[in-house]
């Protein structure tokens, strides 16, 4: 892999601050765990049986920023980008044509949206506009979710990455 150009999240500072670095620190791991990879081994599910690719994680993870923040944060009506009530796991499944630099890019501006819908919320106490199946959440829980979440996709994606050429990090 190239050489690592994270930002090490603080290692001491306000909650909201080291929530942000925590998540942006994440949102990097998933980006280094792609570099240098071709479209086909992006696309590649190396670790089978799973259908899991680097790509479809790039994917699940654009509608995931998409949904707690835009949606649920900020109350906007969107569909999902990769998947649909017909199709729920078209973010991994669809990968065999799909673009990865169309991908990235849409990763990219739902991580844009994500951090002006963040940034808009007075304190970390701000609820959701939008329920999830009849909940609503602070904006602290959507925080540490999507941490989580990153971190147990980015397991995902040192497995995959390992299988495809070799390469392991943090």
């Amino acid at each position: 892999m190239a050489e690592d150009t994270r930002t090490d999240p603080p290692t001491a500072g306000g909650e909201r601050e080291m929530l942000r670095a925590w998540l942006d620190w994440h949102r990097e791991t998933l980006a280094v765990k792609c570099e240098g990879l071709t479209e086909e081994q992006l696309r590649l599910r190396s670790v089978p049986p799973s259908s899991l690719s680097l790509l479809g994680l790039v994917r699940h993870m654009a509608d995931v920023e998409r949904s707690w923040f835009r949606r649920r944060i900020n109350g906007e009506d969107l569909a999902g980008i990769y998947y649909t009530e017909d199709d729920p796991d078209g973010e991994f499944d669809n990968v065999d044509t799909a673009s990865a630099e169309e991908a990235f890019a849409v990763w990219q501006e739902e991580i844009r949206h994500a951090r002006a819908a963040e940034a808009a919320c007075a304190d970390l106490d701000t609820m959701t506009r939008t329920a999830r199946q009849g909940v609503h959440y602070s904006l602290r829980w959507v925080i540490i979710h999507m941490i989580e979440e990153y971190a147990r996709h980015n397991g995902h994606a040192d497995l995959l990455r390992q299988r495809i050429d070799g390469a392991t990090g943090e």
